[in-house]
């Protein structure tokens, strides 16, 4: 059988799968381009999550968040959602209903299917700001757009630049592809991480510089004229004012703000402009405070070397806005922001919260004060999910959901431009997220066909649209979506330097650099290697709860490896084992995210912030996150 995997995860790949026994097997599928025929580590365990004995078999009810759970048969399961979600509309209004969902599943199908019934009920939708909000709007500002270069380019380029991601560890098969295609391969990034190591030259940097450092690489190379005068006198907007702006740039303070020498400044700046190099931008760092100029300061550097979307970031490969039916709604939605939920629930404007294909009781901020709103505030949780999660035991109602492998499905990927087939390869537990919606629109006695469309029918109306075929999926598995010729949108016309979106929000027109007052140790919180946010932390039973800490920090300290050790800040606190790092700079500590509360109890985002970035759409900014530490 063909399947995709549907992790929130650039590499999208695709899979066969096959059940001998009774017992699912998984490989990669070899004919993929991109993906290659090998499956990462947390790819490769998936029939292990697949089979786990903890998957919810029944549906799970209780009157009140104190009440122990009961199981339940499916219909008086949904037709207690059904029945509350009446009740919370013709009480409160429809827009006091809220649908969180988020990326646990990629699936077209899975991921947008129940939004319809969403829209139907005309009740308040997410504003997705957790991931990579600040960099969406911060390439949208430059370019008009965050879709960047196909990978299956790089065999035409030279060097690459991961600029603040870990692609070793969240993109193993476009460092794979890199590696292929014989690119150099060099690293930003304030801690040293594997792809740092297993690269040619890593630039260590000081958190919050990122765009100080791209700032005075772009102040060498005009002030050199080693950029590309063609490309630059026919595509950049505002470039006059821009090289204006960077007579401000300092480069002895951009070295002593960064932590690199100004001969590697220059060095970075003089060999990429001869290797025109494309960057890789990352989503971890731009979850800061200073995200969203960061970003803007990085993506005019390949343009500056020729490049007319030399960028390596989002790629939306197909429409699948029919699958979603936002068409259905009879009144503009309501937007929460995704970061904001603890503060709407606290001011009694979110009454009634479905949950699915996400854990905000681990991946938000500021656990504390979100835990606190739920029990405290009068708002009925559902949950649909595969395991009893930390979100699952805050919800009134729990549903079980099934996995991938049990349902037909399609996926594209933000990394590249294949769309995948998903076939179903037998059943266990649960049910998709489009058979559930179905149900609760029946319950509901709704009779609008879209509600009741098959997977099978979405599937084939989706690909029409975009000009692809459900039997030419059929035949191998996948399909290229071959790119249309791509436009700056922006007023312009072209990438601008001088950026009038930017300045309309009020912003300057130029990427600015703005120093943080540090408070005392700078806390990190990127992915571990083995779990996809909180996804696989109860399958492998194997994570990384350790505070890592430079050894000058430490010894500050009193601390010595392997102590107990409490972190803490105005959010929380907690206790955890110390390990002391050079490959952690001196000012920063990091805390792997969103591990599963229930299992290690307490997650680091006991301690971050929920403050967003102001100018880029509500914009997570977890790493703005400052601690203390000390010894037990």
């Amino acid at each position: 059988m063909f399947s995709v995997c549907m992790r929130d995860c650039y590499d999208t790949c695709a899979i066969i799968s096959e059940l001998r026994e009774g017992k699912l097997f998984v490989r990669g599928n070899p004919e993929h381009p991109v993906t290659r025929g090998f499956l990462c580590p947390k790819g490769a365990l998936m029939p292990k999550w697949f089979h786990s004995e903890e998957r919810l078999k029944k549906p799970l009810m209780r009157e009140t968040l104190k009440d122990e759970f009961r199981e339940a048969e499916w219909e008086e399961a949904i037709k207690s959602v059904a029945d509350k979600l009446k009740e919370t509309i013709d009480e409160y209004g429809s827009e006091s209903v809220l649908v969180y969902n988020y990326a646990g599943d990629r699936g077209v199908v899975n991921y947008a299917f129940p939004l319809r019934l969403f829209h139907y009920l005309n009740t308040a939708m997410l504003d997705y700001g957790i991931c990579d909000r600040a960099g969406q709007e911060a390439l949208r500002d430059v370019y008009g757009t965050a879709v960047g270069m196909d990978p299956e380019e790089l065999k035409n380029q030279k060097l690459i630049v991961y600029w603040g991601i870990n692609a070793f560890w969240t993109n193993l098969h476009g460092f794979m592809l890199a590696k292929k295609y014989s690119l150099e391969k060099w690293v930003v990034d304030v801690v040293k991480t594997e792809t740092a190591k297993k690269s040619e030259k890593f630039f260590q940097i000081r958190p919050n510089t990122d765009a100080l450092f791209a700032l005075g690489i772009a102040k060498i190379i005009v002030e050199n004229e080693l950029y590309d005068k063609d490309f630059v006198r026919e595509n950049v907007y505002g470039f006059e004012e821009f090289m204006e702006s960077l007579k401000k740039i300092n480069l002895d303070f951009v070295s002593e703000e960064t932590g690199i020498e100004k001969d590697r400044i220059e060095e970075f700046a003089f060999e990429y402009s001869e290797k025109r190099g494309v960057i890789h931008i990352g989503y971890g760092f731009q979850r800061s405070l200073n995200g969203g100029e960061a970003v803007r300061a990085i993506s005019v550097l390949p343009a500056l070397v020729g490049h007319k979307f030399g960028f390596i970031y989002d790629m939306k490969t197909i429409d699948k806005s029919y699958a979603e039916g936002a068409f259905l709604r009879t009144k503009p939605a309501k937007s929460i922001p995704q970061v904001k939920l603890a503060e709407y629930i606290e001011r009694g404007e979110i009454k009634f919260l479905y949950i699915y294909n996400s854990n905000p009781l681990a991946s938000l901020p500021n656990q504390s004060r979100l835990r606190k709103a739920i029990m405290e505030n009068d708002v009925f949780v559902v949950t649909h999910d595969i395991f009893l999660t930390d979100t699952a035991l805050y919800s009134h109602v729990v549903l079980p959901a099934n996995t991938f492998f049990e349902r037909l499905d399609i996926a594209d990927s933000y990394y590249h431009r294949y769309v995948a087939l998903n076939e179903p390869v037998t059943r266990l537990y649960g049910k998709s997220n489009s058979e559930v919606t179905r149900m609760l629109a029946k319950a509901l006695d709704i009779k609008n066909p879209y509600l009741y469309e098959s997977d099978e029918e979405v599937i084939k109306k989706v690909l029409e649209i975009n000009g692809l075929s459900l039997d030419e999926l059929k035949k191998k598995g996948f399909v290229k979506v071959e790119a249309k010729e791509r436009k700056y949108d922006t007023s312009s016309g072209k990438i601008e330097f001088y950026s009038q979106r930017a300045l309309e929000r009020g912003l300057s027109p130029f990427p600015e650099y703005k120093p943080l007052k540090r408070k005392g140790l700078q806390l990190l919180s990127p992915t571990w290697k083995l779990t996809i946010t909180s996804q696989y932390h109860n399958t492998y039973n194997i994570i990384d709860p350790c505070l890592y800490i430079n050894p000058r920090d430490a010894e500050a300290r009193g601390i010595k490896e392997n102590d107990e050790v409490e972190v803490f800040n105005e959010h929380g606190k907690i206790r955890t084992v110390a390990k002391i790092s050079k490959d952690v700079p001196e000012g920063v500590v990091v805390l792997y995210k969103a591990f599963w509360v229930r299992l290690l109890g307490w997650n680091v985002n006991f301690l971050t912030t929920d403050e967003t970035v102001e100018g880029y759409g509500n914009a997570s900014a977890f790493h703005s996150t400052w601690v203390e530490v000390r010894k037990v």
